[in-house]
């Protein structure tokens, strides 16, 4: 087997997403703060939370470009607390936090074929990682719903580790934690330059996969790049759009 494992990539590789933090879902989040004494406009709570966040990074000395990520829920934890209310402010930020997710939800699904395409490529013999830019607070619970969880062998999520791909400090913590050889995993995402430029940094091969919730502005896949007809030992492939039961067969014959 050329790949011992693969490395994926979540929301708009494995998952389809799409969420819309509108005013409306600022407002009844305030709501929420209300119930416990922190009193909020829709568009004041938004206004506190971009700017406790920025603070947050500055403290941590990055900037954006450095690849911080910060725990959602604490800085809700810490918008009750701006408020005076100190009592149970750590899991009122949790409950917080995984309403403002719900509310902000328009769909959340697994991509045809996923759950399908992980148990054969388990089945194969490939070990299966998720290494996600994420906070827990959100994904946890959303690999739960969908079923993801019981078919990886771990699960890797940036807001665990303060900085996000392409960080090479995200992808060692996978690979140093469980041992891994760089060099026999495949990166497997939809964007460019997170998940590709950060695979290939530290030392993987790569798959992009140029999906529906690629960031606006990179390019297709590349035709030539196609796993089945890439120049062989090429160690960076490409494959337009999601559909898992031809990929998983294409992974499997890799």
């Amino acid at each position: 087997m050329k790949y011992t494992d693969l490395v994926f990539d979540l929301y708009g590789t494995l998952v389809d997403i799409h969420t819309e933090e509108s005013p409306a879902v600022w407002e009844k989040t305030a709501i929420y703060f209300g119930f416990y004494g922190a009193h909020y406009t829709g568009a004041e709570l938004k206004h506190a939370f971009d700017s406790a966040m920025q603070l947050r990074q500055a403290q941590a000395g990055q900037s954006y470009e450095c690849f911080p990520d910060i725990p959602f829920e604490d800085v809700m934890a810490q918008l009750f607390r701006d408020k005076g209310v100190m009592v149970h402010a750590p899991s009122l930020g949790v409950a917080a936090a995984q309403l403002f997710r719900v509310l902000s939800l328009e769909h959340l699904r697994l991509y045809p074929g996923v759950t399908e395409a992980l148990a054969l490529l388990r089945q194969r013999g490939f070990r299966l990682w998720l290494l996600s830019n994420a906070q827990r607070v959100f994904t946890e619970y959303e690999l739960r719903l969908l079923g993801l969880g019981e078919q990886l062998d771990g699960v890797w999520i940036s807001s665990d580790y303060g900085c996000r791909k392409p960080d090479l400090r995200f992808f060692r913590a996978l690979t140093e934690e469980r041992h891994l050889d760089a060099g026999k995993c495949l990166m497997i995402g939809n964007d460019r330059d997170t998940d590709i430029a950060g695979g290939m940094a530290a030392g993987m091969a790569t798959l992009y996969l140029h999906t529906g919730l690629t960031p606006p502005g990179q390019t297709p896949a590349d035709p030539r790049l196609h796993p089945d007809k890439a120049p062989e030992g090429c160690r960076h492939l490409e494959f337009e759009g999601c559909n898992w039961t031809e990929l998983a067969e294409l992974l499997c014959r890799m």
